[in-house]
């Protein structure tokens, strides 16, 4: 590694870093876990084709420590971490998954496994063969996490647009929604629903086609997503899409998504502020499927989809305020009250 990885974790409050491999599966892996002190540690298995290993960990770095804050502007009573696989031709997909289900049980539920991309409810399935501590797919599961994710991406969206102007006024609204996978598509069809013009990029040329003829949507190239004008750009792919080139394209008045890690550093959070483009944080906006599922798992109660979009929604109401009181980016002040709720609980350990 090309980075100073203890020095690293120390700096951003890590507790543990571990590298797996199995011969039998070929499977590499790397498990993060940045915070377990309120007991456990929710996060999910992201399976990904990296440029190389120091990539993967380093995502499986931003994606555990985004967790925590998740859990914290939530005030969920737990931690953040994350499992990275690395996706390979050598791969022996349903062997992986199980030995990660061992992995997971060996912690004896210091961490909760859950979906992430490349990771639904055929592979959790694999996993729950051998531990407990996983959103199981099944009926005995918390239920459907995607549209929980969804319902609150949608309720922030309202959130921001209800900050900027005063409602929402759905039928005077274009948004153009990035990826059509299990979150995206539900996002889309909701704002549709609502009477908003929606438009959706998608690498998958024939989902694209089929979702945009099934569902009434209007399909733009992904080559052409950011230089679209609109509301609302909504990222519901992969994170890092926000960095010094692609933050000048923009044309929207609302970043606003279902997508980890959209900002490929906490800078462009800050570009984006100047630009006066409203970032609603990722980590705020998307925890709908960490609350169905911790509630699930702490509780055992299947929380209502209105109550998780009021929850996010609620959130972030909260950190808009505070941007627009403080002269603060949105980005800025989500990090500085999750950091604080973070050493508050520390303290209170």
């Amino acid at each position: 590694m090309s980075f100073e990885l203890l020095d690293q974790l120390a700096r951003e409050g890590f507790e543990e870093m571990v590298a797996l491999h199995d011969r039998r599966s070929g499977l590499r892996a790397f498990l993060a876990i940045h915070d377990s002190g309120p007991g456990r540690a929710f996060g999910g298995i992201r399976r990904w084709s990296y440029y190389d290993e120091e990539a993967a960990l380093r995502d499986c770095m931003r994606l555990a420590r985004a967790m925590t804050y998740k859990c914290a502007l939530a005030r969920i009573p737990a931690g953040g971490a994350k499992m990275v696989l690395l996706d390979r031709p050598e791969l022996h997909v349903e062997n992986a998954y199980r030995h990660l289900g061992e992995v997971v049980e060996r912690l004896g539920g210091r961490y909760y496994a859950g979906p992430d991309v490349g990771t639904n409810s055929a592979e959790l399935a694999l996993v729950s063969e051998r531990t407990r501590y996983v959103t199981d797919p099944g009926p005995d599961g918390p239920g459907e996490l995607s549209e929980s994710t969804a319902a609150g991406v949608v309720a922030g969206i309202a959130a921001a647009l209800r900050h900027l102007d005063g409602g929402e006024e759905w039928s005077k609204r274009t948004i153009v929604v990035q990826g059509l996978g299990e979150v995206g598509s539900r996002v889309a069809l909701t704002l549709r629903g609502y009477g908003a013009r929606v438009l959706a990029s998608e690498l998958d040329f024939d989902r694209a086609e089929l979702f945009a003829k099934q569902a009434g949507i209007e399909r733009v190239d992904p080559t052409q997503e950011l230089e679209m004008p609109c509301d609302v750009f909504s990222p519901c792919a992969l994170g890092g899409i926000l960095h010094d080139l692609s933050v000048l394209r923009l044309r929207c008045r609302v970043v606003a998504g279902a997508a980890n890690n959209v900002l490929a550093s906490p800078e462009h959070g800050e570009a984006l502020h100047e630009r006066g483009v409203l970032y609603v944080p990722d980590y705020a906006i998307n925890s709908g499927a960490l609350m169905r599922g911790s509630r699930f798992h702490l509780d055992g109660v299947r929380e209502p989809l209105e109550r998780i979009a009021a929850r996010v929604g609620a959130v972030v109401e909260d950190i808009l305020a505070q941007s627009r009181e403080q002269g603060l980016s949105p980005a800025c002040v989500a990090a500085r009250e999750a950091e604080m709720l973070v050493e508050r609980r520390c303290l209170e350990r």
